[in-house]
């Protein structure tokens, strides 16, 4: 494929009139309709709950408020979500959890139901008898979606879990026993703990209360978030007797307490098999607001309605694809993977819409439900490109949310949480997060309001005192158009990803007829070449002067020498140039030159110099499919006339770094990204480029999908088939669009969005002469 060729795809593309079908309201999602399978059977839970996966297996609803979850351990990279597959033993459940984070937090208002002795810490893993831990099988442990449940070895109680959008539903199923207790421990959380609570005894069978968190007590990678849970908790039967504890003093009888370090417990005598209900309530507003959210969304005591619909709500979901072939390990892989793809973000506002926005005051949104947990560093690359196509309108909800907190905070923020600037990783990408809805014809928020806040993250930093840091080194990349790797960290890595940001501006400055802002943003997208050293072939750190960073080893992260990359080496971000990919082939010496050098990226020894890093994993020579920057490259080969290679990798990739098991993820899960790589991939088409309104093809899994489009869509139906499809039939011979041949590449999301067929011809050995 000559520069010709490839310049005809991105004009084509970039051409396509975006302006599609408008927004209807979302219908009820409980109601099942009659086309739809049972696809919740599909869905492990586990899988991504061992290795690096930080997942969680507990009861949430698609985009919930809640995640109610056991917790193993708080504390450890691998306990980011609280749980991991390895251990034996459950503290307890708690009703906040993140998916796949590679930070820990969260783990907020934790409940333990226990038989004898009242203990106030939960004790260690090693000896579990200390505290009120629980040891536990996995034989009798169950996950679906919407529900948990497992055997507490230790008080042979049965705990059984489900969930609504802001609610919890605990049934605890008690031996014959007079000492049977449930504590709440409002000092629990993930990767450190709540600096202040407060809880009080309402009756006999309420109790409600709060857990403040911030950096002081951990969290967040120490930095950033601070948020207050509140909660209210209904008990079905009445209580005998209750108490509090702070510091681990037992205070019997008392009903409110507060400070560090707090938690409550309530008293039962109880008969075999007896069941205790506990229903909670959560906001992250107010107490009210917990109690309000609990009395609409759980009005009685029915925890199998509850459930049943959970089941309901994510079968809707999940019918949006409808694999009809496969093995039972790619459906599973698949479903799970989509449902992965629906727990984040997840919703921040009450029933009333009332939410605590980013300058820490009560706002309140009647027109969209607001959002949080923004993992926009890895969301941006196919999450939030597969909530475009199957969740058109809860995207635009998303960057409505991002919106108010740009009017809230004055800045849109990188990786947002509980409505806090945590200034976790790199990039400004919430604008191609924006950039991508809106080229792709989403228009269900404010453009213009949408382009004065990515322009400004683009041009302005905010003010010192201000706790968010934006754009880091800005102003020496303005100034110089590069990061100097003597005066800001991770500058090549930063670099980089800053010209996709300016490309995406230019994008949507383009769209809207600002052309001397799309003219200057263009011409700032084009600074990586800036950090191009020909006479090595990479991406290298340069220092404010000029001279190169020495000590150059394109195998090197981290460590004693300047960081010059973002968890990754320059062997994975010289491909960091996904605006331009023609750019990077010219840069390379042309085609020949630029194959060869990704060949030899997939195929050399996968060593990595330097302190080891725990994100880079499923390596395939220096490719790293565990983190992010990787996802995009066995795509570029679509776009330098070699698609057969592209078709041969993405296969590898699926058939050996996923897998139906409770390790099937190689690196973390990162709130969906990893599993939105694995929805697009399976279907056989992926953004390698956000902000570009088309999908680069792959090599589909199965023999037939069909995509069930958003009636904003105008409720089309996509139908991929893949004949003579096989493992070993992973080469595309040919395909055709409604009948005609498709010759390139790649699809428009016009094409995709309109629906119809998409046929691919399956074979063992490449058709070297399509796509070219």
């Amino acid at each position: 494929m000559n520069r010709k060729s490839i310049s005809a795809i991105w004009i084509a593309v970039l051409l396509i009139g975006a302006v599609l079908s408008g927004c209807v309201k979302e219908k009820d999602e409980a109601t099942l309709e009659p086309r739809q399978r049972n696809l919740t059977g599909y869905v492990n839970p586990f899988i991504g709950a061992d290795q690096h996966g930080h997942t969680f297996p507990g009861a949430t609803l698609p985009f919930g408020m809640v995640q109610l979850s056991p917790d193993t351990g708080i504390e450890g990279w691998d306990w980011c979500s609280g749980y991991h597959y390895s251990d034996s033993s459950i503290m307890g459940f708690s009703h906040t959890h993140l998916s796949g984070t590679g930070c820990g937090d969260y783990g907020n208002i934790l409940f333990m139901p226990l038989i004898g002795r009242i203990k106030t810490e939960p004790g260690p893993k090693t000896n579990p008898d200390e505290g009120y831990r629980s040891r536990f099988d996995h034989e009798r442990e169950l996950a679906e979606p919407g529900y948990y449940s497992v055997l507490l070895k230790d008080y042979e109680i049965t705990a059984e879990l489900t969930a609504t959008k802001r609610a919890g539903f605990h049934r605890y199923t008690f031996p014959n026993s007079n000492s049977g207790h449930i504590l709440i421990d409002l000092s629990h959380r993930i990767r450190g703990e709540a600096v202040q609570g407060g809880v009080n005894v309402v009756n006999n069978h309420t109790i409600e209360g709060y857990s403040y968190c911030d950096p002081k007590g951990g969290g967040w990678c120490a930095s950033g978030a601070m948020y207050t849970v509140y909660f209210a908790a209904e008990f079905n039967k009445p209580f005998s007797s209750y108490g509090v504890w702070k510091d681990n003093r037992i205070y019997e009888g008392r009903d409110k307490i507060t400070g560090p370090k707090i938690g409550a417990f309530v008293d039962y005598k109880t008969t075999k098999g007896e069941q205790i209900l506990v229903k909670v309530g959560i906001s992250f507003t107010s107490i009210k607001d917990a109690r309000k959210n609990l009395e609409v969304e759980i009005p009685n005591w029915g925890f199998n309605e509850v459930r049943s619909k959970a089941k309901n709500d994510w079968n809707k979901k999940l019918n949006k694809i409808d694999v009809e072939s496969g093995s039972e390990n790619d459906l599973t892989t698949f479903y799970t993977a989509l449902y992965h793809t629906m727990i984040a973000p997840n919703t921040f506002s009450d029933v009333d819409g009332s939410y605590t926005g980013m300058d820490k005051r009560i706002h309140s949104s009647s027109d969209h439900a607001h959002y949080n947990v923004f993992s926009i560093w890895d969301t941006f690359r196919a999450e939030h490109p597969l909530l475009v196509l199957l969740e058109p309108e809860k995207d635009s909800e998303m960057i409505e949310s991002l919106l108010d907190k740009y009017d809230q905070g004055g800045y849109l923020p990188i990786w947002e949480l509980a409505s806090s600037y945590t200034n976790c990783m790199i990039g400004d990408h919430a604008t191609s997060v924006i950039a991508d809805a809106y080229l792709k014809g989403l228009e269900g928020f404010d453009i213009e309001k949408a382009y004065a806040a990515i322009k400004k993250g683009a041009m302005d930093l905010p003010p010192k005192e201000h706790t968010f840091k934006g754009r880091v080194g800005l102003n020496y990349y303005k100034k110089l158009g590069y990061l100097p790797a003597n005066r800001v960290g991770e500058s090549v890595s930063r670099t980089l990803e800053y010209t996709y940001d300016d490309w995406c501006v230019a994008q949507v400055a383009k769209a809207l007829g600002k052309t001397e802002d799309y003219e200057y943003f263009m011409g700032r997208s084009l600074n990586y070449r800036n950090l191009f050293n020909p006479s090595n072939g990479f991406f290298q750190g340069k220092k404010e002067k000029g001279p190169w960073v020495k000590l150059f080893d394109p195998r090197y992260i981290g460590g004693d020498r300047e960081r010059l990359y973002t968890e990754g080496n320059a062997w994975q971000y010289l491909w960091s140039v996904q605006h331009d990919v023609q750019g990077l082939i010219d840069l390379m010496g042309g085609e020949g030159d630029f194959i060869e050098k990704l060949d030899h990226f997939f195929k050399q020894p996968s060593i990595i110099t330097g302190p080891a890093v725990p994100d880079v994993t499923g390596m395939i020579g220096q490719y790293a499919h565990g983190n992010e920057p990787s996802h995009h490259i066995p795509y570029l080969y679509d776009y330098a006339g070699q698609p057969w290679k592209t078709q041969e990798r993405v296969r590898q990739i699926m058939d050996t770094l996923y897998h139906a098991n409770p390790g099937g993820l190689c690196g973390n899960e990162d709130v969906g990204q990893m599993s939105a790589w694995y929805v697009f991939s399976a279907m056989g088409f992926y953004p390698a480029c956000p902000g570009m309104p088309a999908y680069a093809i792959g090599s589909p899994v199965f023999d037939r999908v069909t995509v069930h489009l958003d009636e904003y869509w105008g409720s089309n139906e996509l139908i991929i088939t893949a004949e003579n499809n096989s493992p070993k039939n992973k080469y595309i011979q040919s395909v055709t669009l409604n009948g005609k041949p498709l010759n390139k590449p790649w699809i428009t999301h016009e094409d995709v969005v309109n629906g119809g067929v998409l046929v691919f011809e399956m074979g063992p050995s490449p058709n070297k002469k399509w796509g070219t």
